[in-house]
């Protein structure tokens, strides 16, 4: 299937292997709430029980340094793309309303990124992310 959207990750490549799990988790939750559209149907098994449906679009994730990482953020506001983001001082928190008070302190222009999502058209995501290897 064709999409006209893509979804990617990008996530710090010097963080714990745990942190960069967290952190996808985290931004991909992002991106469906954000997209309904994305969202496919729930699932059923062959007995009749029930899954929750998920995005339905590949996620790719890629792998930055602090620089590649705001470079992406920079272009992805200029491109104005769906953006979701995890900053380092969220590592810290254990809430919502936590994540929300740490993500505010930092600048605006350039916060303490450990994580972003985008999705949007796909040729402005491939702009936002040029030179960004896979996460391997």
């Amino acid at each position: 299937m064709e999409f006209d959207t893509k979804v990617a990750i990008v996530v710090r490549e010097d963080l714990a292997s745990w942190q960069k799990l967290n952190v996808a988790a985290f931004l991909a939750t992002g991106v469906a709430a954000s997209a309904p559209d994305a969202i496919g149907k729930p699932y059923e098994d062959a007995s009749g029980r029930h899954y929750s449906a998920l995005l339905i679009q590949p996620i790719r994730i890629h792998s930055a340094d602090a620089s590649g990482l705001q470079r992406a953020f920079e272009q992805a506001h200029q491109r104005e793309l769906t953006m979701s983001v995890f900053v380092k001082a969220m590592f810290e928190t254990g809430n919502d309303d936590d994540n929300r008070a740490a993500f505010i302190a930092e600048p605006a222009g350039a916060p303490d990124l450990v994580g972003i999502a985008l999705r949007g058209p796909k040729k402005s995501i491939d702009k936002a992310i040029k030179g960004l290897p896979l996460h391997p």
